[in-house]
C-alpha cells in the first residue's frame, strides 16, 4: 500500500505573506505536483492576517501556526521568522512533525546580543546609519506594497520568550533539515544542525539570506528531504 504523506505547513519570514513567500514563486505548485496538500499560514501582522500595532501582540506567534495544523503530524517549511516559530513549536510539541525544514536561521539564534534586532528597528524607524546595509534591505521590505509598517515594527520589538540554547533545541526531536545560504548573515548552519538530534544541513553557496526561499538549491533540497518530488 502506498504511504499517505501528511500536509505540508508552509511558513514566511518576517516582511512576507504566504503568497509572497511560496505561492509567487510557484513552489506550493510544485508541491501540490508531487500529491501533496498545502497549508499556508501567514503569521499575526502580515499578509492576511490582523496587523496588531502593540508589540505584546506578538508575544506567541506559534499560535496561529498551531490553530492551521490538523492534529496529526505534518511537515513543515518555514523560513526565517517562520523558521524561528516553527523551531519553538517543535522544542514544545516535536511530535506535531514528522519532518521539519528551517530556513534562514543557523548560528545566530543562540546570541543573545540584542544589537542586531536594534539596528533593523532603526531601519524602519529610519533612523539607522545610512551604511548600515542590513538595516536598509529589512526596511526596504518593510516598506513593500501590503505591509503595515508600524505593525511589522511591532513584531521586531515583540517580547522575545525563553533565549534558544544548544540544550532547549536538543528537544526538537523531530527529523529537521536546516537549510541556509553561505552569504547568509544568520549563519552558519552548523551549529543549529549540530544542536538538533536528528538535523542535518544543506549549505547554498553563493546564496543570501533574502534570496533562500526562491533559489533552486532551496526548492531541491527542500523537496527532496520531504519526499515531495513531481512525478
Amino acid at each position: 500500500m502506498t504511504e499517505v504523506l501528511p500536509p505540508i505547513v508552509l511558513v514566511h519570514g518576517w516582511g512576507g505573506s504566504f503568497d509572497t513567500t511560496w505561492r509567487s514563486s510557484g513552489f506550493t505548485e510544485l508541491l501540490r505536483d508531487a500529491g501533496r496538500e498545502v497549508i499556508g499560514v501567514d503569521l499575526l501582522g502580515h499578509g492576511a492576517a490582523p496587523k496588531p500595532h502593540d508589540p505584546e501582540a506578538y508575544a506567541d506567534l506559534g499560535a496561529r501556526v498551531l490553530e492551521a495544523m490538523p492534529d496529526t503530524p505534518v511537515d513543515a517549511v518555514g523560513f526565517s521568522l517562520g523558521a524561528i516559530t516553527l523551531l519553538r513549536i517543535a522544542i514544545d510539541q516535536p511530535h506535531r512533525f514528522r519532518k521539519l525544514v528551517l530556513a534562514g536561521i543557523g548560528a545566530t539564534l543562540f546570541d543573545d546580543d540584542p544589537s542586531g534586532t536594534q539596528r533593523i528597528i532603526a531601519g524602519l524607524e529610519g533612523t539607522a546609519a545610512p551604511d548600515d546595509n542590513i538595516a536598509r534591505l529589512f526596511a526596504q521590505y518593510g516598506h513593500q506594497p501590503g505591509n503595515d509598517l508600524t505593525a511589522l515594527t511591532a513584531v521586531m520589538k515583540r517580547p522575545r520568550g525563553e533565549q534558544l540554547t544548544p540544550e532547549l533545541v536538543g528537544r526538537a526531536t523531530c527529523e529537521t533539515r536546516v537549510i541556509i545560504g553561505d552569504r547568509d548573515f544568520a549563519g552558519p548552519g552548523e551549529p543549529l544542525a549540530a544542536a538538533l538530534p536528528a538535523g542535518s544541513l544543506t549549505t547554498l553557496r553563493n546564496v543570501d539570506h533574502f534570496a533562500t526561499p526562491e533559489s533552486f538549491g532551496f526548492i531541491d533540497a527542500t523537496l527532496e528531504f520531504l519526499d515531495a518530488v513531481p512525478a
